[in-house]
C-alpha cells in the first residue's frame, strides 16, 4: 500500500520561506516522478514542481520564477520543496504525488498516488 505523508506547512509572512516534505512508503521511489502540486481556496488544483525518479531533472510551474527548489533523497524515500520569497497567492493545500513514470511529469493524470496534503497559509 503506497503512502505519502506531507509535512512543513504552515503559517508565514510574506517573503519568508518554507520546506514542505514528503515521505513515501510502500513504493520503489527511485523509479518514479515525483511532484507537488497545490490548490487555493475556491482554486483547481495546479501543478507546482515534479522531479525525475533519479533526481536529476527538474520542472516547475512558471509562477516558482526560481524561488522554490526541488529535491529528493532516494536513500530516505523523500522529496523536499524548499519555498522561498512566498507571496500571499502562495496560500494554499499543498500535495505530494508519485508519478507512474520515471521522467517528470506536470499533469495529474500521471500521477498515481497522492497525499492528504498540507496547509500553506501566507498571511501578514
Amino acid at each position: 500500500q503506497v503512502q505519502l505523508v506531507e509535512s512543513g506547512g504552515g503559517l508565514v509572512q510574506p517573503g519568508g520561506s518554507l520546506r514542505l516534505s514528503c515521505a513515501a512508503s510502500g513504493v520503489t521511489f527511485g523509479s518514479y516522478a515525483m511532484g507537488w502540486f497545490r490548490q487555493a481556496p475556491g482554486k483547481e488544483r495546479e501543478f507546482v514542481a515534479t522531479i525525475s525518479g533519479s533526481g536529476f531533472s527538474t520542472s516547475y510551474a512558471s509562477f516558482v520564477m526560481g524561488r522554490f527548489t526541488l529535491s529528493r533523497d532516494n536513500a530516505k524515500n523523500t522529496v523536499q520543496l524548499q519555498m522561498n520569497a512566498l507571496t500571499l497567492e502562495a496560500t494554499a493545500v499543498y500535495y505530494c504525488a508519485v508519478a507512474n513514470i520515471a521522467t517528470t511529469a506536470i499533469d495529474a493524470h500521471e500521477f498515481a498516488y497522492w497525499g492528504q496534503g498540507t496547509l500553506v497559509t501566507v498571511s501578514s
